[in-house]
């Protein structure tokens, strides 16, 4: 099953996610089929915090993908600045 989740990034203590598309049983930060956007929790004062693609988004969940838990949230409170 294809899955839509984050995949962590960056350096110690300064996590960076992106946004992936990956089949369920691969690795949380391995091989994945497209990156859709990302995450910087830490984001600086006009930094972009998120972004995602929203049409490629909506073409992965159109085909059957499910979207994780956290990704789920941060669309839903972020979803406003998706492009």
């Amino acid at each position: 099953m294809v899955v839509i989740r984050l995949a962590r990034g960056g350096a110690k203590k300064r996590p960076f996610f992106n946004i992936v598309a990956t089949d369920s049983r691969n690795p949380r930060d391995g091989r994945f089929i497209e990156r859709v956007g990302f995450y910087n929790p830490k984001a600086a004062e006009g930094e972009a915090k998120f972004r995602v693609a929203a049409d490629r988004l909506s073409y992965w969940q159109g085909v059957g993908a499910q979207l994780s838990p956290t990704v789920a949230r941060l669309v839903k409170e972020y979803g406003s600045q998706a492009q």
